[in-house]
């Protein structure tokens, strides 16, 4: 039997955020569970990528992981470009136009997912409180009075299976469940959740501009939904310009078409879908596609089981807030364990607190439900509409556009600053 003060179940960006996270301010004990291998860093681009706001950097940074993931391949921008593909209605944000103290140089940074993930579990493997366990996965959770009991199952799919050791339980006081948005967690605890089908599947790729991304993102909303051109680090090529990472969310009908379209055809699409800003664009990988879902959890903490992230909580890509959100989560949940420690010289005999954890649901939860609140209202404010709704749309597009403190709102929200953030996500003196 392994004894751990928390065991966390997923190892992806959140789930090591969690782990350094706790590590920086406690002594506490971590477990953390997962079988997909890390990836070494090449030169071949990731898909899958995440818009890094400003509060997220300051959460990596206070972590000491940003160095690393800034080198490693980060995109920083500087302005977005927002347009109505139906209308007249345009948006155009820049860092210089914040009234954020002390000033940003950014808006965001545009990373690929395995650089993220690289660079924290480089960081974790350094700290001897942390342990992985990779080999197997995880077979039940059972709770008791004061602790949980993990048992893995025993990995019968290899020839030698017969002679090797089977993964010993574990024991600990906290069980977090960072395993996504198929949570195996949140199934075996049969923690209830809400589901809303967004009627739109994703496509994602990587796709060479020729006029160059400008540290911009762009977004088109289409009258089939939102196309955003997000901005890639990477050498170029010869004749083809900057790359740039796609989030194409369309309908399933639309997006089933998509990606039959041989990749001269789609790009074709791209190329007027954009009004040709970025140039004639040319496919540079493979198309993935995936179904779009509101996930929100009715509860994140049952007894002595916490969920973060997409475990949680899923919402429309549009805004490109997901991962910000359960980095948040990571950097809230850490907060609230650690909280009391330093009370009691790091004893640490009883860190877990039900009234706590109550307060840390609600806060996440309080959160997440106004983001889902606020890409449903952007969704529904650009699906097709009569052309008075259009004009006015546009209308009012403009007029934020040109009225500094509305935008300047909307700005702040981009960069992630609002009240009741995680003291992580904060720039310290020391940055």
């Amino acid at each position: 039997m392994q004894k751990f003060d928390v065991l966390i179940v997923g190892a992806g960006m959140v789930g090591l955020t969690l782990a350094l996270a706790l590590r920086k301010s406690s002594q506490l004990k971590i477990a953390l569970v997962d079988t997909t291998a890390v990836t070494d860093l090449d030169d071949n681009i990731d898909v899958r990528v995440s818009a890094i706001n400003v509060a997220s950097k300051n959460i990596f940074a206070n972590l000491g992981v940003w160095s690393a993931i800034e080198n490693g391949r980060a995109q920083d921008y500087q302005h977005m470009h927002v347009w109505d593909k139906a209308g007249l209605g345009k948006l155009d944000f820049s860092a210089q136009d914040s009234a954020s103290f002390p000033p940003e140089d950014n808006l965001g940074w545009i990373i690929e997912n395995k650089v993220i993930r690289h660079a924290l579990w480089q960081q974790a493997e350094l700290d001897e409180g942390i342990h992985f366990f990779n080999d197997n996965k995880l077979a039940s959770i059972s709770q008791g009075e004061s602790e949980v009991f993990a048992s893995f199952a025993h990995d019968t799919s290899s020839e030698d299976s017969s002679s090797s050791t089977p993964t010993q339980p574990i024991i600990a006081k906290l069980v977090v469940g960072a395993d996504g948005a198929n949570s195996w967690v949140r199934k075996q605890m049969n923690m209830a959740m809400i589901f809303k089908d967004y009627d739109h599947h994703a496509i994602v790729a990587t796709v060479a501009c020729p006029q160059g991304h400008k540290n911009t993102a762009w977004q088109v909303f289409l009258p089939t939904g939102p196309l955003a051109f997000l901005p890639l680090k990477h050498t170029k090529e010869e004749g083809t310009g900057d790359l740039c990472s796609i989030v194409y969310s369309t309908s399933p009908e639309d997006a089933k078409r998509l990606v039959n379209l041989d990749a001269t055809d789609f790009a074709k699409e791209l190329t007027a879908a954009s009004d040709g800003k970025l140039g004639d664009i040319t496919l540079k990988s493979e198309r993935f596609t995936y179904p779009l879902t509101m996930r929100l959890a009715q509860d994140f903490v049952k007894d002595r089981v916490v969920l973060i992230g997409d475990a949680a909580h899923t919402i429309h890509p549009l805004a490109g807030q997901g991962v910000n959100l359960g980095l948040l989560d990571a950097a809230a949940l850490a907060q609230t364990l650690t909280a009391k420690l330093s009370e009691h010289d790091e004893s640490h005999t009883e860190f877990v607190n039900s009234s706590d954890l109550k307060a840390f649901s609600r806060w996440r939860k309080s959160e997440s439900t106004e983001m889902i609140a606020a890409m449903a209202g952007i969704k529904q404010a650009f699906a097709p509409q009569q052309s008075p709704i259009k004009l006015l749309r546009g209308m009012g597009m403009n007029l934020i556009n040109n009225f500094a403190p509305a935008k300047n709102r909307l700005i702040a929200q981009a960069l992630g600053i609002k009240a009741d953030l995680p003291e992580l996500a904060y720039q310290k003196d020391t940055l």
